[in-house]
């Protein structure tokens, strides 16, 4: 399970270091692609193999699906850690996601997500209002605390 917040930042070959907590968690191969939000997803195998079956189980004559399917398969790439613990990340990926320097490494479970500083700051600054309305509608997904 990943969870954790890190900064870190993008060298000028676009290597990315991946914080030792993560890669235990990651193991030797993974997957990096497009992920929602602006940011990029890192699955470990494991985890890309499951998501790869939800994948398949979408119907093909249905267009939504094809999209959202291209989306995240086009765009995905295997990794694997260089000695230093870094990630060569590919120019188009870090161009979606706006990554240049500054980025955030967050635990999401069952993903890691990479984020632009900026984009990360601007997306998760919601005032306690907000997070309010946000765990309301959360009971209607059936989650409940």
């Amino acid at each position: 399970m990943f969870m954790g917040e890190y900064s870190h930042t993008i060298d000028t070959k676009g290597r990315l270091i991946i914080p030792s907590k993560f890669r235990e968690e990651l193991g030797e191969t993974f997957v990096v692609t497009k992920g929602l939000d602006g940011c990029l997803f890192v699955f470990s195998d494991e985890e890309w193999k499951a998501f790869e079956i939800k994948l398949k189980s979408l119907p093909l004559t249905n267009k939504n699906a094809r999209q959202f399917a291209r989306f995240f398969v086009a765009g995905a790439t295997p990794c694997e850690l260089d000695k230093q613990g870094r990630i060569l990340l590919p120019a188009t990926l870090r161009e979606f996601a706006g990554l240049e320097k500054d980025v955030v490494l967050t635990g999401m479970l069952n993903r890691i997500e990479i984020w632009s500083k900026e984009k990360w700051n601007e997306n998760n600054s919601l005032d306690d209002v907000a997070m309010d309305e946000i765990a309301e509608q959360m009971t209607d997904l059936g989650f409940g605390i």
